[in-house]
């Protein structure tokens, strides 16, 4: 009997996803993925010339992480024509959906569709910050006039990702400080052998740091707080849309923002579709 998955759109992580399914056994059918030169030599991936003959050929539908960039389309950026989050929805009928930062997902359950969101298993969220977490320390280095070691070193948040980067960054010799708000948090990170700032004692300690890392998905960095920090100090913004930081603001105060998005996309493709393959295992093992 054929294994078969649909892959409709993503960027270099599918891509290599797809290579993976192709090793496999799996017979991918594929929409939105036409310019990836990679995938055109492969025998068991066939490159569908509409949305619906894709969907249309597996139970399975595998969309990107995230799912879109502007809550308007779906992210394609190796296909030839976009792809509307409204006509994708339409042709998903009986399928089961499986991507990352699903944002359409009353639609979904209107139209009774099943998914999984990527992003909300825990095995793959964990794995994911890995790679966040190099990538950011990666930007910290070429973006700094100072070594990572020895700086004063803010991570804004103790969550998944903020956990991963203050380990990362205390094992090559940065000064770390932590900020949370719960009390909970404040005792993980002293007993980490951090060094915690409670989110009430922020603005009093913001002067101090060469780097600002922000993993905090709301804009705490704002207004006054911005004139706070050192004019040669770098900020880093991993939180989503709008992100943590007042970016304009920081602009006119000629400060050093760089908002880092969907880094293990960007800094290890690989790594992070040997992830996306292991979590859509699980995922297709309990249907």
């Amino acid at each position: 009997m054929e294994k078969s998955i649909t892959v409709i759109g993503g960027d270099l992580r599918i891509v290599k996803l797809i290579e993976m399914l192709d090793k496999d056994g799996y017979k991918v059918y594929t929409y939105a993925l036409e310019n990836s030169e990679e995938l055109l030599n492969l025998d068991s991936v066939e490159m569908c010339p509409t949305l619906e003959e894709a969907v249309s050929n597996s139970k399975v539908v595998v969309g990107p992480v995230p799912l879109s960039s502007d809550r308007r389309r779906l992210s394609a950026p190796f296909g030839r024509n976009s792809v509307e989050l409204e006509d994708f929805i339409s042709v998903l009928k009986g399928k089961y959906l499986i991507a990352g930062n699903i944002i359409i997902k009353e639609q979904l359950e209107s139209n009774e569709i099943q998914y999984t969101d990527l992003l909300k298993r825990e095995e793959f969220s964990v794995l994911n910050t890995i790679a966040t977490a190099e990538g950011t320390i990666q930007i910290a280095m070429e973006e700094t006039q100072r070594t990572v070691h020895g700086s004063n070193v803010l991570v804004m948040g103790f969550g998944r990702i903020g956990k991963v980067l203050a380990k990362m960054l205390d094992g090559i010799g940065a000064k770390v400080y932590c900020e949370a708000r719960k009390n909970e948090d404040i005792s993980w990170i002293k007993a980490y052998g951090y060094n915690p700032i409670h989110l009430n004692d922020l603005d009093k300690n913001l002067g101090k740091f060469d780097i600002i890392i922000n993993t905090i998905p709301f804009q705490l960095l704002t207004g006054n707080r911005l004139d706070l920090i050192k004019k040669d100090a770098v900020i880093i913004d991993l939180a989503s849309n709008p992100g943590g930081i007042d970016r304009k603001s920081a602009r006119e105060k000629g400060l050093k923002v760089i908002w880092a998005l969907s880094l293990p996309a960007k800094v290890a493709p690989l790594t992070s579709a040997e992830f996306i393959k292991e979590t859509l295992y699980h995922v297709l093992k309990e249907l």
